[in-house]
């Protein structure tokens, strides 16, 4: 009795998870074309939060210094959060346009919102009727602000853009640019669907005025993230604003793959603490459905092992499903962004995506966190 009642669960569980791929399929199919790059009417500022950036702070100077959009029309704010390295002396001593402007947050400036403070003060400090949000480990090409831009029209609130992890031609980094891609394709396909969930900081923008009319992160400053997905969900929800992604290929931001295995573990665990703290429940049950998917089919094996040999057959089932369903979701996203040429690290990406995200889920629910010097609760 209780063997076919684990069958039918991993049937449920399966289903419900190739729904979800699915529905992201047809939401990458749907995203409008954004290569128009027309330039809004309104003045934008560029965001750039930093904390200890010394090896990358000037490359990303020099990056947004060469941005081909009109130097009248926007300005790029670099706030500096308490850097303990010489990444703040390295801006104020390097030649900058005049639309360049560099501050710092005072010590005593919402103390324990971390990355959300320099946010909030940076916004607080800008002329800008768009806030275009990114980080300072990123490189960017010549048309990003034109094309990222181009997105918007007068009934979009926030517009979400591709980051593209860069490889150095390691086995990790391919594998770390592919699982990124990877959820950059999901955070697309749910937007396109209707169903904005997860997108991410290196690259958005957003009307100024929304992210007043909703509070900005006023509601989640104990949060050590959540400055990207947690806002665009309070705008579907609170506003009738469109959500957008723009799938134009030159709004592509681009930042290094995690060097250390250590450091890719506490960034997913990182970003996998928001999801318990989603405001729509329901969204909320689908997110631990997903990992419940997963955690069944880690344990599937050791149930042919212990119960009955016939655990095969449903583990052998959803592994090859997910597989299709998850590298269809790969190949479309690719063509509209990235290119084909990781498709073939699939097969090894997808024997480690599983303990992966069973690790990530739970270490991401408990605990405390350190980042740039700092301890982060939960």
């Amino acid at each position: 009795m209780i063997n076919t009642f684990l069958i039918i669960l991993s049937g449920i569980l399966l289903i419900n998870y190739l729904y979800f791929l699915t529905g992201i399929i047809k939401g990458l199919g749907r995203l409008n074309d954004t290569g128009k790059n027309k330039i809004p009417d309104e003045f934008i500022s560029v965001i750039i939060p930093f904390r200890d950036e010394s090896e990358n702070i000037l490359i990303s100077l020099e990056s947004i210094k060469d941005q081909n959009y009109p130097k009248d029309r926007y300005e790029v704010i670099y706030i500096n959060d308490q850097s303990q390295d010489d990444s703040l002396d390295k801006l104020l001593s390097s030649k900058k346009p005049d639309n360049i402007k560099v501050i710092s947050v005072p010590e005593d400036f919402s103390i324990n919102a971390h990355k959300k403070r320099a946010i909030r003060y940076g916004i607080e400090n800008s002329r800008g009727s768009i806030i275009v949000a990114t980080d300072a480990d990123c490189i960017y090409n010549k048309s990003w602000l034109r094309s990222l831009l181009g997105t918007f029209d007068k009934g979009t609130a926030f517009v979400s853009g591709p980051v593209e992890f860069i490889e150095n031609g390691s086995i990790s980094s391919k594998l770390q640019k592919l699982e990124f891609a990877g959820l950059v394709f999901t955070g697309a396909g749910l937007i396109g669907n209707g169903k904005p969930t997860i997108c991410n900081a290196a690259n958005l923008s957003y009307r100024k005025s929304v992210y007043d009319l909703v509070h900005g992160f006023s509601d989640n400053l104990n949060l050590s993230s959540g400055d990207d997905e947690l806002l665009m969900q309070k705008i579907r929800k609170e506003t009738d604003y469109k959500i957008k992604f723009c799938s134009n290929k030159e709004s592509i931001v681009k930042t290094e793959a995690n060097k250390t295995l250590g450091k890719f573990y506490h960034q997913r665990r990182r970003w996998a603490s928001k999801g318990l703290f989603y405001a729509d429940k329901f969204l909320v049950v689908k997110l631990i459905s997903i990992f419940l998917f997963y955690l069944n089919l880690a344990l599937l094996p050791a149930a042919a092992i212990f119960l009955s040999e016939y655990f095969l057959i449903p583990f052998l089932i959803s592994f090859i499903l997910k597989t299709l369903f998850e590298y269809l979701v790969i190949r479309r996203g690719s063509v509209i962004l990235y290119g084909k040429e990781l498709l073939k690290y699939i097969p090894l990406a997808e024997i480690m995506h599983v303990p992966y995200i069973i690790i990530a889920g739970i270490s991401g629910a408990f605990g405390n966190y350190k980042w740039k010097g700092r301890i982060l609760k939960r």
